[in-house]
């Protein structure tokens, strides 16, 4: 075990980073603690928190009984009671079905970008705002008509809370110069606005509840083009369990909120990155895509 008195700060930096990447959440404490002790005590503590609660939704039943007896005592008036019982009663988790429902309204409720990141700013429907650290809105210019749409945050746009930071957004600022394109002259975003633990693929059901928010900023953007990157933002748009090779190169037209976007996709960022060598597939689809702009 490496002690960090003895590391520079440069190397404690990346150390940190590399475990933020990696999902890292806490650090370990100065004295060790019993976890699964905690876990007995917890679970214990739960359990007569809903002993009590269903005791007293009991005597809230009895007491509102109507009883033909005149010494009934009514210092305590039903509001309160009502009250009391409301109080102890655990609140439930939403359903992902619900959650699904209320993230449609809130998208549609929505007429503006500003009023759409409002509402995804208070929306408590998906259980991966309880880990991110940031929501990741869209960047950039809302109006140029070409949208850039990538699969979820990673660590760096959980920190700055900005999509398509770091080094991924390093290397896609890149992939736009080359085209002449940069962040002012395209509207960036991803499919999924916060990020998922230790960056895992969204579940069936976390993507679900987000469809609508993604959906929705299509249409207020109402862009003329779109670029798809990497395998989860094609899939999501396309269907299908093609991987990116796959489904790149081609234009597909996307129905979303009544309108048809034609959409092209290509390799993501970090796809360069971790195979440089697929840097000659992603220049042959920048060009195509680049083509179409000015066609």
């Amino acid at each position: 075990m490496i002690s960090s008195d003895r590391m520079t700060p440069a190397e404690l930096a990346a150390l940190l980073h590399f475990h933020a990447e990696a999902g890292v959440e806490w650090l370990l404490e100065q004295d060790p603690v019993d976890r699964f002790a905690e876990f007995v005590q917890a679970k214990a503590a739960r359990g007569n928190i809903g002993s009590q609660a269903v005791q007293k939704t009991q005597t809230f039943v009895q007491n509102d009984t109507p009883r033909p007896s005149t010494n009934r005592d009514t210092s305590n008036p039903s509001g309160s009671r009502m009250a009391t019982s409301a109080a102890a009663v655990p609140q439930m988790a939403i359903p992902d079905e619900q959650a699904i429902v209320e993230a449609r309204f809130a998208a549609e409720s929505a007429s503006s970008l500003a009023e759409l990141k409002s509402a995804m700013e208070v929306f408590s429907g998906c259980n991966l705002r309880n880990s991110a650290r940031n929501m990741v809105f869209a960047d950039g210019n809302p109006s140029s008509g070409i949208m850039v749409i990538g699969p979820m945050p990673n660590g760096d746009d959980d920190r700055e809370g900005v999509p398509f930071s770091g080094k991924q957004g390093q290397m896609l600022d890149r992939m736009l110069a080359a085209i002449g394109l940069d962040r002012a002259s395209v509207l960036l975003t991803n499919v999924i606005p916060w990020r998922p633990p230790g960056n895992r693929v969204p579940s069936p059901r976390e993507t679900d509840i987000c469809r609508p928010f993604i959906e929705r900023q299509i249409v207020l953007a109402e862009p003329r083009l779109m670029l798809v990157l990497g395998n989860f933002a094609g899939r999501f748009f396309f269907g299908g369990t093609d991987t990116i090779h796959h489904m790149r190169g081609e234009w597909r037209d996307v129905p979303v909120g009544g309108l048809t976007i034609p959409a092209f996709a290509t390799l993501h960022p970090q796809d360069l990155m971790s195979a440089p060598a697929s840097k000659r597939l992603a220049w042959q689809d920048l060009l195509a895509f680049r083509a179409r702009i000015r066609g």
